[in-house]
């Protein structure tokens, strides 16, 4: 490879802002910050999301549309019982 036109390659440690878990990953993002973890110093990048605190892999994805789905029925069912009570 070329010298000075590629990005540096190292291990760096992600950081969920959310739920606290850390995890080293090969990476060639630039940060500012470092972190001792396990008696080595790694540079530090905290992320706002990452598998330990979406939605879609914790499963808070699901009940999101799970409640669409009754607050659908809910409009719709009141619906059908005020056309129901002007007829009568």
């Amino acid at each position: 490879m070329k010298q000075n036109t590629h990005p540096e390659y190292r291990e760096v440690v992600f950081m969920d802002v959310q739920t606290g878990d850390k995890f080293v990953i090969g990476s060639t993002v630039t940060t500012r910050e470092t972190i001792d973890l396990d008696g080595k110093t790694y540079p530090l990048f905290k992320c706002d999301v990452s598998s330990k605190s979406h939605p879609f892999y914790t499963g808070a994805q699901t009940r999101i549309v799970e409640t669409g789905r009754v607050e659908k029925f809910r409009a719709r069912f009141a619906r059908t019982t005020g056309a129901a009570k002007t007829a009568g």
